[in-house]
């Protein structure tokens, strides 16, 4: 992960300008930018809340070996479409925490730079295997332990660079072989299942691998999933992800596909639809950039602020227009005037709707919404998000701090104020 960045800056660090002072224009001092920005930091929100309530209901009823009352609950929250605010689904969520001591006891290992071997992957993983044979390889269990192999295979995937072992146990061997299993479950699924988002959103994750696979297909899939669930931005943006993954062949169906998802979500999002498959494309691939419509881009960036004005959506919006599509120098050319396009629209929304900081968003931001990244202190990944926040903020309101004044972010909006 990059270092830290310090949370005193000169001006000039901050913000991209020097600060001039007197006729000798003499640099200012050492700033921080707490001094010339102010914006409130909350502990938690009601996303996080219902996030982290979910994950702790599924561990705990894995621990205390409840998988009948596991199971009973995915299938109820599935059934009703429960989610976060944020559209996130309540069963992945429970799942997800029924796996999660598994998979972090494998994340863990990798970490530590032990060894990949048999144990540090099947030990934690085999138990949920009998667990799956003992209730009848349910199709709620069944689909519990085939995503626990896709996160395996992920975190083989994170730890390739680390080659403790070859042939046989190499990491992309290995991750090979779990992203198999989890196909193989999940083929044992009845139909019935497709109409179950919870069953067709694992069923969709198979295509995160990166390997081969038709384009029309994952087109096809997901189209299933975000009729099943179309509040639920996470799909969308996962589409987008999967074809440009595909190389040549995904990208000649991207816009097709994105337009077909904005007119099958319209009533939920407007415009967002296709914002939401374009959104994680654009950072991904240049390519991307010259098949984009900047403009129905944009009037879904509208959208989504007017239909789902939460701070975290903001927030997420700010970042991604601040950091992720910040055009490089050596980019592109199209894709560099894309990006700029895009990332003009930091202004309006900071300026107009945002009131609050998280800065676990921006940090991932800053991280390109990259899944391998890894992640050693949770406080400093933060700490690094929120200073990237302020630089970015600082930037927008250049010419007030210039002159000397101070920025206050209010319930209102932001508030230029002197000294």
């Amino acid at each position: 992960m990059p270092p830290v960045l310090p949370s005193v800056l000169p001006l000039s660090a901050a913000t991209g300008w020097t600060r001039r002072t007197g006729p000798d224009h003499a640099p200012a001092p050492l700033l921080q930018l707490e001094d010339v920005l102010s914006i409130p930091v909350p502990e938690t929100n009601a996303e996080n809340d219902a996030t982290d309530r979910a994950i702790a209901e599924g561990q705990f009823l894995a621990r205390q070996d409840r998988w009948d009352r596991l199971e009973a609950r995915i299938a109820e929250v599935d059934l009703a479409g429960a989610a976060t605010p944020g559209g996130t689904s309540i069963a992945d969520l429970i799942a997800f925490g029924a796996r999660a001591d598994v998979i972090n006891a494998v994340d863990h290992a990798l970490s530590a730079g032990l060894p990949l071997t048999d144990r540090v992957t099947l030990e934690g993983i085999m138990s949920l295997e009998r667990v799956r044979l003992e209730t009848g390889r349910t199709p709620v269990m069944s689909t519990v332990v085939a995503l626990a192999h896709l996160d395996i295979a992920w975190a083989c995937r994170r730890n390739t660079t680390r080659r403790a072992s070859h042939g046989k146990g190499a990491p992309g061997t290995r991750a090979m072989a779990h992203h198999t299993r989890a196909g193989e479950i999940l083929s044992t699924l009845p139909d019935s299942c497709k109409a179950h988002p919870f069953h067709q959103a694992a069923r969709c994750a198979l295509y995160s691998g990166g390997g081969a696979a038709a384009p029309r297909q994952i087109a096809d899939d997901y189209s299933d999933l975000i009729r099943l669930t179309p509040g639920n931005p996470r799909h969308l943006r996962a589409l987008g992800t999967h074809l440009v993954e595909q190389g040549p062949e995904g990208l000649s169906v991207l816009e097709l596909e994105a337009r077909r998802v904005a007119a099958l979500v319209e009533p939920q999002w407007g415009a967002a639809g296709y914002t939401w498959v374009y959104f994680d494309a654009l950072a991904r691939s240049d390519a991307a950039c010259r098949t984009v419509d900047v403009g129905f881009f944009l009037d879904g960036v509208a959208d989504i602020v007017a239909r789902a004005p939460d701070q975290d959506r903001v927030n997420l919006l700010s970042a991604y227009c601040s950091i992720v599509v910040k055009p490089e120098p050596e980019a592109d050319p199209a894709a560099r005037r894309v990006r700029s396009e895009i990332a003009e629209a930091a202004n309006w929304l900071i300026r107009n709707h945002l009131r609050e900081l998280n800065p676990l968003i921006w940090a991932h931001a800053d991280a390109g919404f990259d899944n391998d990244a890894q992640v050693s202190s949770a406080r400093k990944f933060a700490e690094r998000g929120r200073n990237e926040a302020l630089r970015a903020i600082a930037g927008l309101f250049r010419e007030d701090i210039e002159a000397g004044h101070r920025v206050v972010f209010t319930p209102d909006g932001p508030r230029v104020m002197s000294d």
